[in-house]
């Protein structure tokens, strides 16, 4: 699969689901450093304490570089401003199988039945944050190619429009039972949480 289908996967969903994009916004080059208390009161809306405790927030964060990106892929690949430009995205890749600057913060979470689970993309491209049974590649075949995962989860191949989260969008759900549930994004697969669920 070439790096045009991987552009025209990201600039459909992009354009499937953009709802009030930010470039203003500073976003991270690298990983995040904020603690997971700060991240998830930055990212989520003000509330008052009782409220806020009830909630969890894994925020989504890339590094690309507009210029380069748009570029190589297509008007509205990348909204941030600065970062990582493209070519040296691909020799990153390469080398690491994952790039620091692409990440979901924080990677693990603990919450209880009956919280909110929030999904907050700031990050300059779209991103998924998908529920799989075991983490595996994505939807972008030359970007599975360059990480070794060339098992792709099935949940992945399943997506819908509203799956597609645009850079300023996010996704919640209430989680209704115990457990662990693991996620990923299934265009940058290597972006990756766990969430552990307690009872109450």
């Amino acid at each position: 699969m070439s790096m045009r289908f991987y552009s025209l996967i990201v600039v459909t969903a992009a354009a499937a689901v953009l709802v009030g994009c930010d470039t203003e916004r500073s976003k991270p080059v690298g990983p995040s450093t904020v603690d997971t208390a700060q991240s998830a009161v930055a990212a989520a809306p003000a509330q008052p304490a009782a409220a806020s405790a009830a909630q969890h927030t894994v925020t989504m964060f890339d590094a690309c570089d507009p210029e380069t990106f748009n570029a190589a892929l297509g008007d509205g690949a990348c909204t941030r401003s600065g970062g990582v430009r493209f070519a040296d995205f691909l020799a990153l890749l390469a080398k690491h199988q994952s790039i620091g600057g692409w990440h979901f913060a924080p990677p693990n979470v603990t919450m209880r039945v009956g919280q909110m689970l929030i999904a907050t993309n700031r990050g300059g491209e779209t991103h998924t944050f998908t529920e799989v049974d075991e983490f595996g590649g994505g939807i972008v075949d030359e970007l599975n190619q360059i990480t070794g995962l060339t098992s792709v989860a099935p949940e992945c191949t399943h997506l819908a429009a509203s799956d597609f989260i645009a850079p300023g969008g996010s996704s919640s759900e209430r989680e209704d039972e115990a457990g662990v549930e693991k996620y990923q994004c299934c265009i940058h697969p290597w972006m990756r949480a766990q969430v552990r669920i307690t009872e109450k």
